[in-house]
Parts: C-alpha cells; structure tokens; sequence
C-alpha cells in the first residue's frame, strides 16, 4: 500500500466517494489513487440524511468490507467525531486498526448539516483544538493523518476560515480541508495563506463552482473529493431503469448501458473464486 502521506505533492489527486465495497473496487480497476469514504454518500445508500447519525460502528464495518477488495489509501470522513473529544479517541483507534489511512473531522456543531447548506453552526476553536490533539494521542503511527475540515467560510468569511486553518494546524493537524469556499479566487487565496496539505471538495450542487483537477492543481491542493458523484450517479441510473421497467414493461432497452455479466465477473474476479474452490474440493487430505 502506498501511504497517503507520500501522495501529498500538490497534484491535486482524485479522491473518489465510496459507500461499499463494490464502489471502491470499481475505482481501483480504473486506476483512481485514493479511496473516500463519504459521510454523506455512506448515510445516503441507507437512506438516511446527512446529519451525523450514523456511527461508528457501521463505519468501521464499511472499511473492514473495502479492505478485504482494495488496499488503496482510504480517507474517511467521521464527521464530528461520534462524540466529544474523548470519542475521537476512540474514533481513530477503531479506524487505524480496521485499515484507515486518514480521517477527516469537522468543526460543526451536532446535528453537523452538508458542508454546503447555509444552516451551520459552528463549534468554539478550542473544542475542535481538543478532538485535533486528542486524535494524535490515539493514534499508533504518524502515516495515520488527521484531516481537519472547517465549515467556516459561510459562517465567518474566508478570512474566518483562514484562521480557524491556522489554529488547527498549530493543534497538530496534518492536512487541511476548507469546506464550501466559492470561488476560483477563493481556494488560490486560502492555499497562499496556509502553507499545508490541502484538501478540496469537487461535490455537486454545491456552492463552489465546477472547476477541473488541473484548476486545482493550480490553486496548490494536494487531494481533491468527488463524495457524492458515484451515489448520485447510481440513483439516477436506477430511477431512469424502474421508470422503464414501470412504463414499458420491459429491461431491454437499458441493456446496453449496463455493465455487462462478464464485466462484473472480471471486476469481483469470479473465476478466481471458481478455481480456488476446485482446487480445494479436488484435493486430497494427506
């Protein structure tokens, strides 16, 4: 496994948002670097809204599924941290042994909203200071990073943001997430005040505008997310199915556009697990 920490080189990376196994698996074949794992796409697959009420233990079970198909570096959203600080504590332990490479926390206030909704509330400095440190104290090794997301350019301006930044960087953060800046200018402006890792959020709908991996990587960001693209992108082509199914009664016409049996047998390696079974029912104990 390539460790996340080496992958920090301002090429502004990919990190694609996934909600299970099979999702990440399909960006390891097609040659994506990083792996998400989006608070909001994984609340989203259990129809559940973005609020911060899912737990730690779904968490945890998710990346113990994604490890067992991918060993591509994994950031993972936990939102606030499930709790106060002394819940981040534990947050990281858990995580760090099932196989993450990064968390990412955020400094809002419980129930946490979509980064890019106008409603948020933000928590005082110095509690977000207290989860930073005491996710350095959980953690076993130093290529485990902590990703430290503000939500406070709506809130209190990017000036506001830019501070918060530097405070938490001074608490121990090694990468720095602004969420929901506006403007082209606005992510130049951020990545010359804090000299850091950075992290970029390419989400839909949002409030920054559309801007492409080589925007970024002229801004000077290190990784930049696409959280929800895949689950949106799976909603949509299943509604667009059922309502085919619902008015004409029939599949066929979207057959072209599905991934055919055999490239999903090649993407989960069927045969493989074929093979090995008739390996081990043909032989013999000696």
């Amino acid at each position: 496994m390539v460790e996340l920490r080496k992958l920090l080189d301002k090429k502004a990376r990919p990190a694609i948002g996934v909600f299970n196994a099979i999702s990440a698996l399909l960006c390891e074949k097609f040659g994506f670097e990083i792996l998400y794992l989006s608070g909001a796409a994984y609340s989203g697959s259990m129809a559940l809204p973005d609020l911060g009420i899912i737990t730690l233990t779904e968490v945890k079970r998710l990346v113990d599924e994604i490890r067992v198909v991918t060993d591509l570096p994994l950031i993972v959203d936990v939102d606030t941290g499930y709790g106060e600080a002394i819940n981040v504590f534990r947050t990281v332990k858990e995580l760090e042994r099932a196989g993450a490479n990064a968390i990412q926390i955020e400094d809002q206030v419980m129930p946490k909203k979509c980064g890019h909704l106008e409603d948020k509330q933000l928590v005082n400095v110095d509690e977000m200071v207290k989860k930073i440190r005491m996710a350095i104290e959980a953690r076993k090794k130093d290529d485990f990073l902590i990703i430290a997301r503000t939500d406070a350019r709506t809130i209190e301006g990017i000036e506001g943001a830019i501070e918060r930044a530097k405070i938490y960087l001074e608490a121990g953060a090694d990468i720095i997430f602004p969420e929901a800046l506006e403007s082209y200018e606005e992510f130049k402006m951020f990545s010359k005040e804090i000299q850091a890792p950075l992290v970029a959020n390419m989400t839909e709908f949002g409030k920054t505008p559309y801007l492409t991996l080589d925007e970024f990587k002229e801004a000077g960001y290190d990784i930049v997310l696409f959280p929800v693209t895949l689950l949106r992108v799976s909603l949509y082509a299943m509604k667009e199915v059922l309502k085919e199914i619902k008015e004409k009664g029939t599949q066929k016409f979207f057959v072209e556009k599905m991934m055919s049996r055999k490239e999903f047998y090649d993407l989960i390696d069927y045969q493989r697990y074929i093979e090995l079974d008739k390996k081990v029912a043909h032989s013999s104990f000696k």
